[in-house]
C-alpha cells in the first residue's frame, strides 16, 4: 500500500498517509511502549506474549470469487507460513482465513518488532482482554424488548458473547419458526455441560474459543464448552432473538409474556469472553474475538452481534469486522459505556455502531405514617407495610460487625431484631440482590436501600420488596428515624413511569475529528429484560443496563429487515439509520442518527448503498467519499456528496430540506430528484462558513418523498 492523500483518521487511530510496514511499525511500538487503551488489560505477561498478526492481503471473504475457496485457503496459509517461518515463530494458536487474513502466534518482542517491519504484515497487536458492554442486575427495569410474535424467519444471528444457556425455553425449537436458513454452514460443538443434542432448529451452532483468555485463567466453575457462565450472553441472545410467548415469573410475580426483537430468527453463539477467579479480570481476549468473527463469517450469518467494547482505532477486532461485512454480514457493536471518558468503539463505517438511551423506568416509594413519601426504584409489584424499620448497622448478628451490617452482607443481621421488619442498608461493598438476601434470610420482610453518595438509583429483582433511594432522600430518611425510634413506614410500588428517551451518560460518543460519525444509532439500553442462566440468577431473569443491550435490540431489529425484504447488509444499514428518531438534548455525536424504530424502518423508500469492496478502498485511502448514512465534516472540509437509491417499486418524486444548524448555512444541490424503481442519484451538501471561529455544529439532511416517506441524516461540522 502506497503513499495517498485524503482525510486521515485521529492520530491515536491508524492513519490512511501511511504505508502498511511503516503504519505496522509505527503501530507495535507504539503498543510497547504506551499504556493499554481503557478497559482493556494484557493477558499475560513474560518473554513471549501472543499477538495479533494480520497480513496485508483480505481473508477469503476479501477475495470472493477470485479462486474457488480451497485453492484459495491453500495460498492464505502458504502466506502465513512464509511469515511465520521469516522469525521462526512456533505453531500458530489461531489462523484466520476468511474474515481476515492472519494469526495468533506466541512471540518474543524482538520477533513482533521484525514482523512489524515485514512489508507482507499490515498489523501486529498485543493480545488484550476487553470488557463486556453491559452490566448484569444493575439497571432500572423497562420494557420487555419486543412484543412481535413474527421477525427474522430463515435469518441466522451470530451472537459473540459469553455463551448461552440452551434449555432456556426462549432458545427451543418450538413451531412456528419458518423457513430455515439457507446457506448456514456452523456447527455444535460439545464439552462440559454442553451434550451433543444442545443445539436444534433454533439454535443452530454453538462454538467456543479460550486460547487468548487462557483456559488456566478461567474460573473453577466455568464450563469450557459453549455454555454461558456470566449471564451476558444468554441476555443478549434473548433480547435479540428470544421466541415469543414465553412466560415470564420471577418471585411469584407474573410479569407477563416476553419474546425478542425478531423471535424467529436463528441463533448462532461464539463463546469468546468468560469469567475469572477475579471478576475485575473478566472479559473477551482479542485473540478470541478475531477468531469467533472469523468463524461466524465463515459459518454464514447473516447479522453479527458484538456487544463488547474497545478503544476507537482500525485494529484487528475490526479489520475482523471488516471481512465480515464484505461477506454480506450485517456487523452491529456497542459503543462501549466509557462515557464522557472515551470516545464510541467500532469507529469503522461498516459497523452500525450503538449507543444507548433511557427511557420506561419503574418507581417505588418509602411512605412515611404522615403521607410523606420518598420515591426511588422499584422492581417489585408487591408491596409491604406499615412495617417497624431497622437500621442494618444497629441490628448485627453477635459475630458480625457493624460495618458488615450497616451493608447487610449474607449472615450480618440478628434475626432476633430484623424478623419481620423492613432494614435500611447502605449500598455497596456486595451486590446490590445479595443484601435484600440477607434481609430475607433473618426474616426481613423488605428492604430500603440508601446510597451514601452520588449515583444511579436502581430497580432489580429482590428476595424481599425493596426501593432503592438516592443519597439525598436516603438522608432524610435517616433524619426522621432519629426522632421516630419506634417509626413505622410502607413500600410501595408506582408502577411503570415513561419518560423521553435521553441518551445515558454512560454512553460513549463520537471523535468530532473522527473518520466517520460515531455512533450510527442509538437503542434502548436501561433496564431491559433478559434470560440469564439458573446458576447465575435463580430468578432466571434479570436487568440488564448498557449499549449492549442496545445493541442486541439493533440486531434483532436487522434481522427482522433481512426476513421481511432480502436487501443487502448496507441497505439495512442505512434503513436503520434514515428511519431513526431524534432524540432530545444530545448532539448527533452523541446519538448518531437517532433512537432505532424497527417498526419505521421497513417503509423507507430511499437508501445509502455501499458496495462492500469500497469498505476496503476507503480504508486503504481512497479520495472519494464514502455513501455513509451521515456526514463528518472536519477541518476545511465545506462539502460532500452522498448517493441515494430508490427502494420503491414505483417512481417517486423526492425533495430535500437542511434544518436544525445555527453556526451555518447548508445548502443541498439538486433540492428536488424524480427516480425511478432502483434507480440512483447523487446530491451534494455544502457548507457556508460563518466568519470567525465557528465551534462545532450539527443538523439535518432530510428527502420527503411524495408519499410522505422521511429519510434523515445527520451532519455534523468540526473546525
Amino acid at each position: 500500500m502506497g503513499t495517498t492523500t485524503g482525510r486521515t483518521v485521529p492520530g491515536r487511530v491508524v492513519r490512511r498517509v501511511l504505508g502498511a510496514a511503516t503504519l505496522t511499525a509505527a503501530l507495535l511500538t507504539g503498543l510497547l511502549a504506551a499504556p493499554l487503551p481503557a478497559g482493556a488489560a494484557p493477558v499475560a505477561t513474560g518473554p513471549d506474549q501472543l499477538y495479533l498478526v494480520t497480513l496485508a492481503g483480505p481473508g477469503e471473504a476479501g477475495y470472493r470469487g477470485v479462486l474457488p475457496h480451497s485453492m484459495h485457503q491453500l495460498e492464505l496459509r502458504r502466506e502465513q507460513n512464509l511469515v511465520l517461518g521469516s522469525v521462526q515463530a512456533p505453531p500458530p494458536v489461531y489462523r484466520w482465513t476468511t474474515a481476515l487474513n492472519g494469526f495468533a502466534v506466541r512471540l518474543s518482542r524482538s520477533q513482533a518488532t521484525e514482523l512489524a517491519a515485514n512489508p507482507d504484515v499490515a498489523l501486529v497487536e498485543r493480545n488484550v482482554v476487553r470488557r463486556l458492554a453491559g452490566s448484569a442486575a444493575s439497571a432500572t427495569p423497562g420494557p420487555r424488548p419486543g412484543h412481535a410474535t413474527r421477525g427474522g424467519a430463515g435469518t441466522v444471528i451470530g451472537v459473540v458473547d459469553s455463551g448461552i444457556a440452551p434449555e432456556n425455553p426462549l432458545f427451543s425449537a418450538v413451531p412456528g419458526l419458518g423457513r430455515s436458513p439457507r446457506g448456514f454452514r456452523g456447527e455444535c460443538s460439545t464439552g462440559p455441560e454442553w451434550p451433543a443434542g444442545s443445539c436444534n432448529r433454533k439454535l443452530v451452532g454453538a462454538r467456543w474459543f479460550v486460547e487468548g483468555f487462557g483456559a488456566d485463567r478461567v474460573r473453577t466453575t466455568s464450563s469450557l464448552s459453549p455454555r454461558d457462565d456470566d449471564g451476558h450472553g444468554t441476555q443478549m441472545a434473548s433480547v435479540a432473538a428470544g421466541n415469543a410467548g414465553v412466560s415470564v415469573r420471577v418471585n411469584d410475580q407474573r410479569l407477563g409474556s416476553y419474546g425478542g426483537v425478531a423471535p424467529q430468527a436463528r441463533l448462532a453463539v461464539y463463546k469468546a469472553c468468560w469469567t475469572a477467579p477475579d471478576p475485575a479480570d473478566d472479559g473477551c481476549a482479542t485473540a478470541d474475538l478475531v477468531t469467533a468473527i472469523d468463524q461466524a463469517t465463515a459459518d454464514g450469518v447473516d447479522v453479527l452481534n458484538l456487544s463488547v467494547g474497545g478503544p476507537a482505532e482500525f485494529d484487528t477486532v475490526e479489520r475482523a469486522l471488516l471481512g465480515a461485512a464484505e461477506a454480506d454480514v450485517v456487523v452491529v457493536g456497542a459503543a462501549g459505556n466509557g462515557g464522557a471518558g472515551s470516545f464510541a468503539a467500532h469507529p469503522s463505517p461498516w459497523v452500525t455502531t450503538v449507543g444507548g438511551t433511557t427511557g420506561v423506568v419503574r418507581r417505588g416509594q418509602v411512605r412515611l405514617p404522615s403521607g410523606v413519601g420518598f420515591n426511588g426504584a422499584m422492581a417489585s409489584t408487591r408491596g409491604v407495610g406499615p412495617a417497624r424499620v431497622v437500621i442494618g448497622s444497629r441490628v448485627a448478628a453477635p459475630e458480625a460487625t457493624r460495618d458488615d451490617a450497616r451493608v447487610c452482607t449474607p449472615g450480618s443481621l440478628d434475626a432476633a431484631r430484623v424478623a419481620g421488619a423492613v432494614v435500611l442498608c447502605d449500598r455497596g461493598v456486595i451486590g446490590r440482590v445479595d443484601k435484600s438476601a440477607a434481609v430475607e434470610q433473618a426474616d426481613g420482610v423488605g428492604m430500603v436501600l440508601a446510597n451514601t453518595a452520588a449515583g444511579s438509583v436502581d430497580a432489580d429483582f429482590h428476595s424481599v420488596p425493596t426501593v432503592h433511594l438516592h443519597r439525598a432522600d436516603a438522608r432524610a430518611l435517616r433524619a426522621w428515624l432519629a426522632g421516630h425510634p419506634d417509626g413505622r413506614i410502607s413500600l410501595r410500588p408506582l408502577g411503570v413511569e415513561h419518560t423521553a428517551a435521553r441518551v445515558t451518560r454512560f454512553t460513549a460518543g463520537g471523535d468530532p475529528t473522527g473518520a466517520v460519525l460515531k455512533p450510527d444509532v442509538v437503542g434502548p439500553a436501561v433496564g431491559i429484560l433478559g434470560a440469564v442462566p439458573p446458576d447465575v440468577r435463580s430468578t432466571r431473569w434479570d436487568f440488564v443496563s448498557g449499549t449492549s443491550a442496545a445493541t442486541a435490540r439493533t440486531s434483532g431489529a436487522a434481522a427482522v429487515l433481512l426476513s421481511r425484504h432480502g436487501w443487502s447488509p448496507s441497505v439495512v444499514r442505512s434503513v436503520l439509520a434514515t428511519s431513526a428518531a431524534r432524540v432530545g438534548g444530545a448532539s448527533a455525536l452523541r446519538e448518531g442518527a437517532g433512537l432505532v424504530r424497527p417498526g419505521r424502518a421497513g417503509a423507507q423508500w430511499l437508501a445509502y448503498v455501499v458496495e462492500p469492496s469500497r469498505y476496503r478502498a476507503w480504508l486503504e485511502g481512497s479520495v472519494d467519499d464514502l455513501n455513509t448514512p451521515s456526514v463528518l465534516l472536519t477541518g476545511s472540509q465545506d462539502s460532500a456528496r452522498r448517493t441515494i437509491t430508490n427502494l420503491g417499486r414505483r417512481a417517486m418524486y423526492f425533495s430535500s430540506s437542511a434544518r436544525g444548524f445555527t453556526r451555518h448555512s447548508v445548502d443541498v444541490t439538486p433540492a428536488a430528484v424524480r427516480l425511478a424503481p432502483g434507480e440512483r442519484a447523487t446530491f451534494t451538501v455544502r457548507v457556508t462558513r460563518a466568519g470567525g471561529a465557528v465551534p462545532l455544529d450539527d443538523g439535518w439532511v432530510t428527502w420527503l418523498g411524495a408519499n410522505g416517506s422521511r429519510a434523515r441524516i445527520p451532519v455534523v461540522i468540526t473546525r
